[in-house]
């Protein structure tokens, strides 16, 4: 059975910087597309940015760009997300997803989820 671990989570002042770690294990996931999602209080869950385990395709949500760095390391089943510049708006729940079909199409495994609060 896969399975996700998120880690980085935390409270941050508005303006500062997050580093969110995902890490896969249990299976084989070279194949799957990587990605975070966030799901913030009251609202639904969205798509944050996504990554394939070579690195060499990246995507993200409008609001992620520029201010955040989606990263995979292959030899250590890790995916990570730099979040700089992090404003209120972004607190929420992070998660880490994994999908073969395309991580906007389908979510095949769900991490638990890490709690990011921005506040001063």
């Amino acid at each position: 059975q896969g399975q996700l671990t998120e880690s980085g989570g935390g409270v941050v002042q508005p303006g500062g910087s997050l580093r969110l770690a995902c890490a896969a294990s249990g299976r084989s996931f070279s194949s799957y597309a990587m990605g975070w999602f966030r799901q913030a209080p009251g609202k639904e869950r969205e798509f944050v940015a996504a990554i394939n385990w070579s690195g060499t395709s990246t995507y993200y949500a409008d609001s992620a760009k520029g201010r955040f760095t989606i990263s995979s390391d292959s030899g250590e089943n890790t995916v990570s997300l730099q979040m700089n510049s992090l404003k209120p708006e972004d607190t929420g729940v992070y998660y880490c997803a994994a999908s073969l079909e395309g991580i906007l199409v389908s979510v095949d495994y769900w991490g638990n989820g890490t709690l990011v609060t921005v506040s001063s």
